[in-house]
């Protein structure tokens, strides 16, 4: 019996949770700390006496580090393994926010932010890899939300921590960098956890290590309510290929369609959590007044991610991409042109919650795209033009926002959502409920 229809037969076991629990508290700390740097930009305005031109760079900054990250270190998840790949992503992540914290000008900080962003910014894709060559086909969405949910709680965390923080000084520290030492301190905590996860039973497999690939499998069985139900035929698994694979058939058109996808949703999901205390600033809302807005908007993060788990293996998931990818052009023009408090807190509460829900469905897809020696890499390098991408979208939308105002801002973040909606719905393949490997024999040569 082949190692994936092992792990595709089993249902989703006490250890399976636990393997979801720890990947989702990791994205925590990495999703906590990408919405940070926004929430606190006009605290570090004062603090540093940072123009509206240096705020660019240390909005960028992380984002930038991310870029790098995925592109490397997302290939290192599958020449070296996803659990090697985790550990120095989150270990470069602790160490430089936590130096972070300690800046003592601004340049500093940006130089910290980016080497952090490193660490995160190949954080996601691998664990998007990782979460999918372990849990069960039918499984692997609701599982991966399930994840993800854990995971967008640091964002409304980054939200209430700043409301609480920022203009205070626990034990004489200014409240702002406690915010970085808690991401910090919490992130190495998980560090810790993350030597308990085993390595992914499939890239063992793809490399020729079937014997540790089967003691971990028999670990998962064993777990498992017995007896077992027999392991459905699979098709062969393509052979490792080399990374240039990405831009040749049969490969090519997914590449594309992801790739091209990662640019434009930039726009709808970061441009939208990394703007929103500028925009409500521009709206004429106070410190104290656009902390509180951005902190109930991002509560939709969690909720957002919540309300997929129940409709992501219901709904073919290119179609659950298309369709949040329009209800966030919706609520992102919504409230673009609302004035009022109320308005601005539940189109935003809307938009964050769609968007939550658009995010799971792409992490969950793009780590099923492509056949196990390429997995990491592909969602590396795609994830890596999304955070180069996001790390331009000051340089892009702040002008617009300051020349145009946040309507004109929200129309051009709509008409990115219509190009994705476009790219996924015509060159995107179904995958829903599917093997892996099924998934890949399709597109694989012969």
């Amino acid at each position: 019996m082949g190692i994936a229809s092992r792990l595709d037969r089993l249902p989703v076991t006490r250890r399976h949770r636990y393997f979801v629990a720890v990947v989702g508290v990791a994205t925590f700390f990495d999703l906590y700390d990408l919405f940070l740097a926004a929430t606190i930009s006009t605290v570090l305005t004062k603090e540093f006496g940072v123009t509206a031109e240096t705020l660019k760079y240390v909005l960028a900054s992380a984002f930038v580090g991310a870029f790098v990250g995925a592109v490397f270190l997302g290939r290192l998840a599958d020449r070296l393994g996803r659990r090697r790949a985790f550990l120095l992503t989150l270990g470069l992540y602790s160490v430089f926010t936590l130096l972070g914290a300690f800046s003592t000008d601004v340049w500093m900080l940006v130089a910290c932010r980016f080497i952090a962003g490193i660490g995160i910014g190949a954080e996601l894709p691998v664990a998007d890899a990782y979460l999918a060559d372990l849990l069960p086909a039918r499984a692997r969405g609701r599982a991966t939300a399930w994840a993800y949910t854990i995971g967008f709680c640091g964002v409304p965390a980054a939200g209430f921590l700043a409301r609480a923080l920022v203009g205070q000084e626990p034990l004489g520290i200014e409240g702002w960098r406690w915010l970085f030492v808690i991401g910090a301190l919490g992130a190495a905590i998980v560090w810790g956890l993350r030597f308990t996860l085993p390595e992914s039973p499939r890239w063992l497999a793809s490399r020729g290590r079937e014997a540790e690939a089967d003691e971990i499998v028999r670990r998962l069985e064993e777990s498992a309510p017995q007896p077992l139900p027999e392991p459905e035929p699979e098709p062969p698994a393509p052979e490792p290929v080399r990374a240039s694979a990405l831009l040749r058939p049969p490969w090519v058109r997914r590449t594309t369609m992801l790739y091209v996808f990662q640019l434009l949703q930039s726009f709808g999901y970061y441009g939208f959590g990394s703007l929103v205390p500028i925009v409500l600033a521009a709206k004429g809302f106070g410190l104290v007044s656009s902390l509180t807005f951005s902190a109930l908007t991002f509560l939709g993060y969690p909720i957002g991610s919540a309300l997929s788990v129940p409709i992501i293996e219901r709904m073919e998931r290119k179609w659950l991409i298309v369709a949040s990818a329009a209800a966030m052009a919706v609520f992102g023009l919504a409230f673009g042109y609302a004035t009022s408090g109320v308005l601005i807190a539940v189109f935003g509460f809307c938009y964050t919650a769609v968007s939550n829900v658009f995010s799971n469905a792409f992490h969950t897809y793009q780590g099923e795209l492509f056949p196990t020696s390429l997995r990491g890499t592909a969602a590396g390098s795609a994830y890596a033009l999304s955070r180069l991408a996001t790390a331009a979208m000051p340089f892009v939308l702040l002008p617009v926002l300051q020349a145009a105002g946040a309507t004109t801002m929200f129309a051009v973040v709509a008409a990115a959502m219509a190009l994705l909606i476009v790219d996924v719905a015509l060159l995107g393949p179904r995958t829903t409920g599917e093997s892996l490997e099924t998934i890949a024999a399709r597109t694989s040569p012969g």
